[in-house]
Formats: C-alpha cells, structure tokens, sequence
C-alpha cells in the first residue's frame, strides 16, 4: 500500500479526470482531529483537581468525561446526514468554530452544574470532526489504500489525546483548572479558518454533497435503518461499542490511579499516560508494514492481545514505572485494533458512508460513556486496580471474537 499523500488522486466519475487535493487537505484535518483529542482528554488528569475545587466526589467529577462522550456519541445522528447532505470538509470547519465557543464556555463555567453543561456542549460540537474527516478520506481514498491514509490522519488525534491528558496533568498541578479551556478556544478557531481555506481551494469531487429529498429528519432514519440492516454493520457497531467500554472506562481513571497509589503529581501521572499516544504513533509511522504483514485480523487480535497485557500490568504492578511501557503498549494495542475497525466503518454503506462513519462513531462514544460510569462507581466502591483488570479481560476477548467473524467473512 502507498503512504497517504497529500496530493493522492481523487476518486473520480466515470470519464472525468482524477483531481489533486490541497498539500494541507488532510494535514489540515488531523490538526482538527488533534484538537478534539484534546477536548476528549484533558480532564482525565484534571479529576482529583475538579473534585476538589468543586466538593464532588471522583466518580461524580468524572461526569464532565461521559456527559462530553455522550453528547458526541448521541450527536453523530445529525452529523452524519448533515455532512453526505452539505459537504462532509464545510460541515467539519463550521463544527470547528463551534468547538473554540464551546471550550470557552467550559473555561468561563461558574459552577460545577454549568461545566457540565459547558462539557455536553463542547462533546456536541466536537462530534463532526472526526467521523466526517474519516467518511471524507473514504470518499477520496481507494479502499486498498485507505487504512495507512486513516493511520496518518488520525496521528493528530493520537498526538491529541496524550498532549489532552498531560495539558491537564500540569494544569491540575501548576495553573487554573481553567487555562486548558481557554487554549483550546484559541486554537479551535485557527483551526477553523485554516479549514474553510482550504475548503475554497477543494476540487469539485471533494465537495460532493447528496441533496435529499423529503425532510432531514427522515433521510436520517432512512440512512441509519438501512445501516442496521447490513449483518456486517451490526457486528462492527457492536465490537466498537463494547471496545470503548471495557478499554475507556478503565484508561480515564489511570491518571488518577497512578496518583492514588504511588503518589504521583498529577502531571507526572499526565505525563507518563502521554505515552498511550507515543505507541499509537508507532502504529501509525508503521502502518503500511504493519498492515501488510498482519491483515486485518491479525492487527486486531495482536492489538487485543497488547491491550490486555497492558491493562493487566497497570492493575497489577508494586512499582510505578512500570506505567511507562503500559501505556506505550496500550496505545499501540488499541490503535492496531481500533485502525482496523475504522477501515471496516468506511466500507459498511459506501452509499451512506458519513452517516456509517457516524453511527459507528455514535457506538464508540456510548460505550465511551457507559465504561466510564460504570467505572466511576466501581472505582469507589473496588479500587482502581479491579477496574483495570476487568477491562484488560474484556478488551481481549472483543479483539478476539471480532477477529474470528472478520476471518470467517474473508472466506
């Protein structure tokens, strides 16, 4: 497979001839991605700081992380149409501007009740950016290049999710818990108009929108029914559903666990967490190996198989340090299985592809949500290792399971 490249040929109608993208279309994408990351992320290490500042306990600060999932998830109904309806590239750089006003909401809250609130909006907004750039790639991607393209893409979320956690960490520990908010306002709105130039320069195929007939609403359900009835799109719809539960339930409190057992400032927790990023990183830069060498479903029950490990070793481990090469494994476990979940949401309903990309989205950010709750509670009732533990077993047998129905649907 080739290496994503920012000039890569469009994929055209028949007898037009293939376009060229902008040098920064997908560059341009991934730093958008790299902001949502961050929104996703920065309160992880911010917890322990929030329950103090707010008189709450952990398992209820931990709201401000699955009120955002869930917004995001639940958001994914609208986007998904609104971006095959007006153009998946001008969808996401409206969504980007809204994303600069909703951190500065969550920075200027003066409560805990308006964070949440603040914290629902901002998951909300966020919601288009992701899905929509990756049901884009898909559009102008071949499919038997498109995975190493999605790798790429999404090294600025990875970047994102690591700086989102460290950012809190050191917030949390030297500056306002406000700060972080308001850095993401100013760099949502460059973003956003780095995006709406690069917009205007798109080659007509690019911009492709699917005018509906009839009222939005029941295009909507028209799309995500036809989804539901696809067998393979219940199995992937499902596998990320329960990914995101088993895998980021446990991964929002290890931060916090980190602290609470071994003493850790929160910054230096922050930062060894950072570290999940670092090993999706090495996935991405080995992508177009890795994926020759191991398939997809190899990828996915090695990507399992790391994810246990990983999580087994932080639940179980008498010596901090021992986080460092955890976290690393566990970044490179997950995006191994995640990247290949991804490639197969892009080809569940090439037809309806943003909505597809959005439904499987909206599972993520569910099982997101669900895992972090239900491990809020958990964690103050077991302990933060039992949490850890429970997840590394489920993670290994959804990787597993998903594997085998992906090489039974190859033959």
């Amino acid at each position: 497979m080739e290496p994503a490249n920012t000039r890569a040929p469009l994929a055209s109608a028949p007898g037009e001839p293939a376009a060229e993208l902008p040098a920064l279309a997908i560059a341009c994408l991934s730093l958008a991605a790299f902001g949502s990351g961050v929104a996703l992320r920065v309160n992880d290490a911010l917890l322990p700081r929030l329950a103090q500042e707010f008189t709450v306990g952990l398992g209820q600060a931990a709201q401000v992380i699955s009120l955002f999932s869930i917004a995001y998830g639940l958001s994914q109904l609208v986007f998904g149409p609104l971006g095959d309806r007006y153009g998946k590239y001008r969808v996401i750089a409206w969504a980007t501007l809204a994303c600069g006003a909703t951190s500065l909401l969550c920075a200027l809250a003066g409560g805990f009740e308006w964070l949440l609130f603040a914290r629902v909006l901002a998951g909300a907004t966020a919601a288009a950016i992701i899905p929509l750039s990756m049901a884009w790639i898909g559009d102008v991607v071949a499919y038997e290049r498109r995975q190493p393209v999605l790798a790429r893409f999404l090294i600025g979320q990875i970047v994102g999710l690591s700086a989102g956690v460290w950012l809190g960490g050191f917030a949390a520990d030297h500056l306002s818990w406000r700060t972080p908010f308001f850095m993401l306002a100013g760099l949502f709105v460059l973003i956003s108009a780095a995006l709406w130039r690069v917009n205007r320069q798109l080659p007509a195929h690019a911009r492709q929108m699917r005018p509906a007939e009839g009222s939005q609403l029941r295009r909507m359900i028209d799309d995500f029914s036809h989804i539901l009835g696809l067998p393979w799109a219940r199995v992937v719809l499902l596998t990320v559903f329960l990914e995101g539960l088993f895998l980021y339930g446990p991964f929002a409190f290890i931060a916090s666990h980190l602290h609470g057992h071994f003493g850790l400032s929160l910054s230096l927790a922050g930062s060894l967490v950072m570290l999940f990023g670092l090993g999706g990183f090495v996935f991405a830069l080995g992508s177009t190996r890795l994926v020759k060498g191991l398939g997809e479903v190899g990828l996915a029950r090695w990507g399992g198989g790391l994810l246990f490990i990983a999580l087994l070793s932080l639940a179980l481990t008498p010596a901090w340090w021992v986080a460092a090469p955890a976290c690393l494994l566990a970044g490179l476990g997950f995006y191994m299985l995640h990247n290949t979940l991804q490639l197969n949401a892009t080809q569940m309903a090439p037809a309806q592809r943003g909505a597809a990309v959005s439904a499987f989205a909206f599972c993520f950010f569910l099982g997101q949500s669900a895992g972090v709750s239900i491990a809020g509670l958990a964690v103050e009732r077991f302990g933060s290792a039992w949490v850890m533990g429970l997840g590394a077993a489920g993670v290994l047998a959804v990787a597993w399971v998903f594997a085998g129905r992906r090489e039974r649907r190859a033959h």
